[in-house]
């Protein structure tokens, strides 16, 4: 199984693609598959997450590239800045990920949220994109920050089975 460790920031040639949701993009121990077939490992430091467009390397130099995958989300658009604003502050005040765009916000799907949402006077429309919310005011930057270090970003272990959530028991 190919293991990846290492964060890069260019590479002449990409092996594969690892298309994930948000939600594997976070974890830290991930065991996938990639667009080609074959099973990958990816350790990462606690905290890391894998943005759309990273790129991975292993012991074997070959380069994998995260593809942030398409899953239920909301885009939420306003009338005007003040009210988008208030939404914004509503899904805060909730700890809510949100990804900001120009004139929008994004969220994962949750009825809940869509219906305080259209409350505050917004527009809030179901689709299928890539999820990639803010980092946090204390993650380092905003959503899109790249950490171009080229040493492993986890201690890699030498023999540790990564389960997926579908894997039997």
């Amino acid at each position: 199984m190919l293991t990846l460790h290492t964060k890069i920031p260019h590479a002449e040639a990409i092996a594969a693609q690892l298309v994930l949701p948000y939600e594997l993009r976070e974890k830290c121990r991930l065991r996938a598959t990639l667009d080609t077939g074959e099973d990958v490992a990816v350790f990462t430091v606690r905290g890391t997450v894998l943005r759309d467009g990273d790129l991975l390397t292993g012991e074997d130099q070959r380069v994998v590239r995260v593809v942030a995958a398409p899953e239920p989300t909301y885009k939420v658009t306003c009338a005007d800045a003040h009210t988008l604003l208030r939404c914004a502050f509503h899904l805060g005040n909730r700890h809510t990920q949100a990804q900001v765009g120009d004139g929008f916000l994004r969220i994962r799907a949750d009825a809940v949220l869509k219906e305080m949402l259209a409350g505050l006077g917004a527009t809030v429309v179901e689709e299928s994109a890539a999820f990639e919310p803010e980092s946090g005011a204390y993650g380092g930057g905003h959503g899109h920050h790249h950490d171009h270090g080229h040493g492993p970003l986890a201690p890699i272990p030498l023999r540790q089975k990564i389960h997926r959530p579908g894997d039997p028991k």
